[in-house]
């Protein structure tokens, strides 16, 4: 197994990316960037930022966007879901991957909207790039 955790989205206690058996499993991104919050009360800018923050672990673990195979999203409210569907179709359109959306209660910090977690593909990983 490999682990991946690209600068700035380092968390203690967890891995961004666990590479095992070709699949790269991406944990929970969500709406920071240098460790605050962006598009408060926006679902669409905050989908955007998942969309930013789960392609640089993919990047970093040797995948992409293409390369998914499940996104799984967290919503606070199912209102949010449109603005999370339109930006999903806009980055992997044309190759979408299994999905599923949940309505929670809550994520960790109040100001959250959304939470998008993956599985990908990956092939080819030589070296650890941890």
């Amino acid at each position: 197994m490999e682990r991946y955790n690209p600068p700035g989205l380092k968390f203690e206690g967890m891995s961004q990316a666990v590479i095992h058996n070709g699949l790269v499993y991406v944990s929970g991104q969500v709406a920071l960037r240098n460790g605050a919050p962006v598009g408060t009360g926006d679902p669409e800018a905050q989908a955007r930022q998942c969309f930013t923050n789960l392609d640089a672990v993919l990047s970093e673990a040797g995948a992409g966007l293409s390369d998914l195979i499940l996104l799984r999203c967290y919503l606070t409210d199912a209102a949010f879901y449109p603005a999370y569907a339109q930006v999903k179709s806009e980055l992997v359109g044309r190759h979408p991957p299994c999905g599923t959306a949940v309505i929670v209660k809550a994520l960790l910090l109040p100001e959250l909207l959304l939470e998008v977690e993956a599985v990908a593909a990956v092939s080819g990983i030589s070296g650890s790039r941890k």
